[in-house]
């Protein structure tokens, strides 16, 4: 699925114009990249966490000539995705936690 794609989709589902659902989506993603440039992560509540990982510099191969280089540290954006999403995928229901059950005190006795 593509962006316009996603643009059109939203447009249809609220009922807006295809412009305004395409500044939405750029508000959305502007956000997102802006909270990962400061190092934050961004949780979306059963979709997913995007997160910002450090790889540590290392040493590669040249495809062409097989000489050694160094590979700089960087920074790169990761995605994981929720409990909803993978289900989704999957066709699994996603388990809920089950609730805790308050512990039932004994009732107390009323001596005569």
């Amino acid at each position: 699925m593509t962006k316009t794609e996603i643009v059109a989709k939203v447009a249809e589902e609220i009922k807006v114009s295809k412009a305004a659902a395409a500044k939405a989506f750029a508000v959305i993603t502007s956000s997102i990249e802006q909270a990962l440039k400061k190092g934050a992560k961004v949780t979306v509540v059963g979709f997913g966490t995007f997160s910002v990982a450090e790889r540590k510099a290392r040493k590669g191969r040249n495809p062409q000539t097989g000489k050694e280089i160094k590979i700089a540290a960087k920074k790169v954006p990761k995605f994981s995705a929720g409990a909803a999403l993978k289900a989704a995928v999957t066709g699994k229901s996603v388990a809920k936690p089950k609730a805790k059950k308050a512990p039932v005190k004994a009732a107390k006795s009323k001596k005569k």
